[in-house]
């Protein structure tokens, strides 16, 4: 993107929101934001992104001719280099896969806080992104298939197989991944952030820095708390107050083998 204003096309089926959005966009950010057109469905909304090629798409997941992601797809061939923000509904297992995708998105209603956030993360983002393959890994998220996470950082994006997390440790508000592979990356998230994300595979939170996965765990060394002994050789505390809970964890992952 230029340091001109983004281009920017909304397209959402509610004319209210498209109203409180537009006028939200032009009064808050008008500096940053020039919103170059607007649309209610899909077949609209593919119309216009062809017409006038936009930076940024506020875009509805649910219209009434489809969904913002068949939208998506019938950009794919078109080649078109855009950022998308998504409009929906509170829906705790969409909000899981828009993360595990790295997706940004607002909920509605929407406050001008939220819009804010989400201009400050293309703000900070501004450079090709494989959309294609991000929107491949929400809908792997959305049926429960976690296979592969994005991981946000500094440099850009990390596309992981889950499988290959050995552990991760907190940094303050980022986070540091460990893979089976050597490599260590840093996460511009908090460790909570992914403990949310990873809960129910197979991931353990044994200490308020760490977050481990059973697979990788080689050996327990009693203790007060104890620690882990991990596949790459690491070692790490187990904490007094997470003992019991990640004991639990360990024998019903080990009989689950």
């Amino acid at each position: 993107m230029s340091s001109a204003p983004i281009s920017t096309v909304l397209i959402d089926d509610d004319k209210s929101i498209l109203l409180a959005l537009r006028t939200l966009l032009e009064q808050k950010h008008g500096d940053l934001i020039e919103v170059v057109g607007t649309a209610g469905t899909v077949s609209d909304g593919l119309e216009l992104m062809l017409e006038v090629e936009p930076e940024l798409v506020f875009l509805d997941i649910s219209m009434p001719d489809g969904e913002g992601f068949d939208l998506l797809d019938k950009l794919e061939s078109h080649h078109l280099d855009f950022e998308v923000i998504f409009i929906t509904a509170h829906d705790q297992f969409a909000l899981k896969a828009f993360d595990f995708a790295a997706l940004d998105y607002i909920l509605k209603p929407f406050n001008t806080d939220d819009i804010s956030n989400a201009l400050d993360r293309v703000r900070r983002i501004r450079q090709p992104r494989e959309l294609e393959e991000k929107v491949n890994i929400f809908r792997q998220a959305k049926n429960a298939e976690y296979e592969k996470i994005i991981i946000p950082s500094s440099e850009g994006l990390h596309v992981i197989n889950i499988d290959n997390i050995i552990r991760l440790e907190a940094n303050d508000t980022y986070t540091f991944f460990f893979l089976n592979d050597g490599h260590k990356l840093l996460a511009s998230k908090p460790l909570s952030n992914f403990e949310r994300l990873l809960e129910g595979l197979n991931f353990q939170r044994i200490h308020s820095k760490n977050l481990i996965n059973l697979k990788y765990i080689k050996r327990y060394v009693k203790g007060k708390g104890g620690y882990v002994i991990m596949s790459d050789g690491t070692e790490v505390e187990v904490s007094v107050r997470k003992k019991a809970e990640f004991l639990n964890a360990l024998k019903s992952f080990a009989r689950s083998l």
